[in-house]
């Protein structure tokens, strides 16, 4: 799907601000993962637009491009806990949130009852491959997680186009995302997800989302996938990774064709 189309289908989505999202953080959540492809994509955004939702508007766009650089250990420790299934884990990554130009050091951590609670910390830009030198960052690395600044290197990049909406009792956030193109740092590779669509459904509690009757309505069903494994599985095929190996073929499956790494 050319961004047009993607423009398109969201402008007629009444628009919520960046300011009235403060309400929607949703920073101690329950998270849902979904996999879909833009043509489904497409009928989604009817569908929420008949449903009341609104689309998050930042710098004038409906449609946002979002940067991050994952962080782990030399030995890949955040990456292996998830394929290990360990319930308590963390991630590690700096993102730009390039229509507005802030950057944040992010932690995010799941416990074993299965909700995510993210941390986070302004930066510069310009330290989103390295904030080694930021003594209030690292502060807040070494406050907020198991890992110091001095243990981490930066491993991946993901670039993506994000749409982000809010149910009309603003007691969900729904990030789309499109476009998503992975860097593997340590070996340049590199990969696309082609037409491939990861929805991220986020709630405070249990509380009750039509969203959810909406994508069941196309067919469109949860599935545990993470951006940060999908990539390092796609771009290092030295790691242990044949748990994510079945994720690609889902993937694959979804958009019916192979997907590209270069």
């Amino acid at each position: 799907m050319n961004e047009r189309t993607l423009h398109t289908a969201v402008a007629p989505i009444p628009s919520i601000t960046l300011g009235e999202m403060e309400g929607v953080k949703l920073l101690n959540r329950i998270d849902t993962k979904y996999l879909t492809n833009e043509a489904t994509l497409l009928e989604v955004l009817s569908d929420a637009l008949e449903a009341g939702y609104r689309v998050l508007e930042a710098g004038g766009e409906k449609v946002s491009p979002y940067n991050s650089v994952y962080f782990d250990t030399p030995g890949l420790r955040m990456f292996l806990d998830h394929h290990n299934r360990r319930l308590v884990r963390q991630k590690v990554r700096t993102r730009e949130y390039v229509a507005s130009g802030a950057a944040f050091l992010e932690i995010k951590r799941k416990n074993n009852h299965g909700r995510t609670k993210k941390k986070r910390i302004r930066i510069e830009p310009g330290e989103m491959m390295d904030f080694a030198a930021d003594p209030a960052a690292c502060d807040y690395l070494a406050g907020h997680s198991w890992f110091s600044a001095g243990e981490l290197n930066p491993v991946l990049s993901t670039a993506f186009s994000r749409i982000t909406l809010v149910n009309p009792a603003r007691t969900e956030r729904l990030t789309i995302d499109t476009s998503l193109l992975f860097t593997n740092y340590r070996t340049g590779r590199k990969a696309s997800l082609e037409d491939a669509v990861i929805i991220e459904l986020k709630q405070s509690g249990r509380s009750s989302s039509p969203m959810k009757g909406i994508l069941l309505n196309h067919r469109v069903k949860p599935v545990r996938v993470s951006k940060y494994c999908i990539a390092v599985t796609l771009t290092d095929p030295s790691v242990k990774s044949g748990r994510f190996k079945v994720k690609v073929r889902t993937i694959e499956k979804t958009i019916n064709k192979k997907i590209n790494v270069i």
